[in-house]
């Protein structure tokens, strides 16, 4: 059935549980990771060590003495909820669990989690979205965790603790993993290369798609010859870069137009989108270049997550054979959902506000795994 006969109203999905059928789409994550999210001061932000509005690797003990500065200058909820969340996270995992609690979509996750209470939130969280978890190791130690800052505007700064988490190694992957799936989900990170490219060797031996995500624009400053290095293996299918990470991939400059960006990009990869927030997105497969414009209207609460689900939308969008355009379109509902609450896990209320805005442009609906061919 083509995609414009299948232009269909089907009834929201729930989370599901894990059928016997590989997931579609997996995500690698080395560390299951859990997120403490708050809105802060500014004043806050220039307390602590990093560039505001961007991801910089912490010690626990700076990550201790980051939350004990959250947890004495908190800014209320806008929502009325709780002023801080905390709940699984990091970037793979949140296309992940939107792929599935959102869209429907089977997914799985590969990596590690401690033997501690993190680790069993981060299982929790997971498996209540109806993510495959039979391919996430439980090692003896401690759950990677993340400080996510949100200042008044949403702009949101990470400070991660990884270096004490337990972490899937190179040597522990197995073709079982990946066989039978259609995608695998990446993020980058100089720091697990080994591992990486590990997991591309073999998914690429299995017939997967490979989606590549730049992680922050530190990472791409840092260590961009490495990045060039791995989109050279021709191995990337498809690369999300946001505007800051595309404005470091071609050279950091202040002024840059990100269609030289997105073109730069699809030097290397069959698809590359790169996000601009509120002015929407630009995506390039091929010859065909596309730009959508954001969707909502509705200052966002916490940008946290917001490219993640981004990702989650057009991958929906990938697997379900829509066009590039229809793909960007179903991803921008998906980000502008995310940002309309504190964390990178999109509110029920949230996927509802997503289902109406895709209804409303002729975009096709999620069904149930029950229901999908």
């Amino acid at each position: 059935m083509g995609a414009e006969a299948e232009h269909r109203a089907c009834p929201s999905p729930s989370p599901l549980g894990r059928t016997d059928a590989a997931p579609t789409v997996l995500g690698l994550q080395l560390s299951a990771l859990i997120d403490h999210v708050a809105r802060v001061d500014w004043s806050l932000l220039d307390r602590i060590p990093g560039d505001r509005g961007g991801s910089q690797q912490v010690c626990i003990e700076e990550l201790n003495h980051i939350l004990a500065e959250v947890n004495a200058q908190i800014l209320p909820s806008r929502d009325e909820l709780s002023p801080i969340r905390t709940i699984a996270g990091g970037s793979v995992a949140n296309t992940i669990r939107g792929l599935s609690a959102g869209f429907g979509i089977p997914t799985g996750i590969i990596g590690a989690c401690g033997d501690d209470s993190q680790g069993d939130l981060f299982v929790s969280n997971m498996s209540f979205s109806g993510v495959d978890l039979t391919r996430l190791r439980t090692k003896k130690g401690h759950t990677a965790q993340c400080a996510c800052l949100v200042d008044a505007s949403g702009n949101r700064t990470m400070r991660p603790c990884l270096s004490s988490a337990v972490k899937l190694q190179a040597n522990e992957f197995t073709k079982e993993d990946f066989k039978g799936s259609k995608w695998l989900v990446v993020r980058y990170a100089s720091q697990n290369m080994e591992q990486i490219q590990e997991a591309i060797r073999i998914a690429k031996q299995e017939g997967l798609l490979v989606s590549l995500d730049l992680a922050s624009f530190e990472m791409v400053r840092d260590y961009r010859r490495q990045l060039i290095d791995l989109l050279e293996t021709g191995n990337i299918d498809l690369c999300f870069a946001n505007e800051d990470e595309a404005r470091e991939i071609i050279g950091g400059e202040v002024a840059f137009d990100p269609k030289e960006a997105v073109g730069f990009l699809g030097k290397y990869c069959k698809w590359a989108v790169v996000t601009l927030a509120s002015k929407g997105c630009i995506a390039k497969h091929g010859k065909q270049v596309v730009e959508v414009a954001a969707t909502g209207e509705r200052k966002a609460v916490d940008a946290t997550g917001a490219g993640d689900l981004f990702a989650s939308g057009f991958l929906y969008g990938l697997v379900k054979g829509l066009p590039l355009e229809e793909c960007c379109k179903v991803g921008a509902c998906s980000g502008g959902s995310v940002v309309r609450a504190l964390g990178g896990e999109v509110r029920p209320e949230n996927w509802q506000w997503m289902y109406k805005q895709m209804n409303a442009t002729g975009l096709l609906l999620p069904c149930p795994l029950s229901q999908q061919a």
